[in-house]
């Protein structure tokens, strides 16, 4: 009776968990206060970047790629330990929940380092070249 209690539980979760899935997300309050590096780099002359800023904004770009970089590998790294821990006939709980703890914390910090980088994209804006921005990403949207 407990085995096929268990398989009814397990199906009632994957079914919840794909049924969670395909429900399409929502706006995103957070990201639509800021912009993606690719948006002002594509619209620079149409906000009218100085050479100052494209400069910090090439700096930035430049030191945040490197941080992104090390941040994937380290990531792939901790994936692949995870990976390992879950292919045997015995999986150790603990150790495969303090593994899963290292890739979040790595996955964490990938997202840290982008919200640092929209937070300094916009900081090096002026209110004029927001509204600029958020106009453009609007017609973009409606398309």
């Amino acid at each position: 009776m407990k085995p096929k209690l268990y398989s009814i539980i397990a199906v009632l979760l994957l079914t919840a968990g794909a049924v969670v899935s395909q429900q399409p997300p929502g706006p995103d309050p957070i990201g639509e206060a800021f912009f993606p590096p690719e948006l002002v780099m594509q619209h620079q002359q149409a906000i009218g970047i100085t050479e100052d800023q494209k400069a910090a904004f090439k700096a930035e770009f430049r030191s945040t790629q490197t941080r992104f970089t090390e941040l994937q590998w380290q990531l792939q790294d901790e994936m692949e330990k995870l990976a390992g821990l879950v292919k045997g006939e015995h999986v150790d709980e603990q150790q495969v929940l303090a593994q899963l703890d290292k890739v979040l914390a790595a996955e964490r910090e990938i997202k840290r380092t982008q919200l640092s980088l929209v937070i300094r994209i916009k900081n090096r804006l002026t209110p004029e070249q927001q509204a600029r921005l958020q106009k453009i990403k609007s017609e973009l949207r409606g398309r």
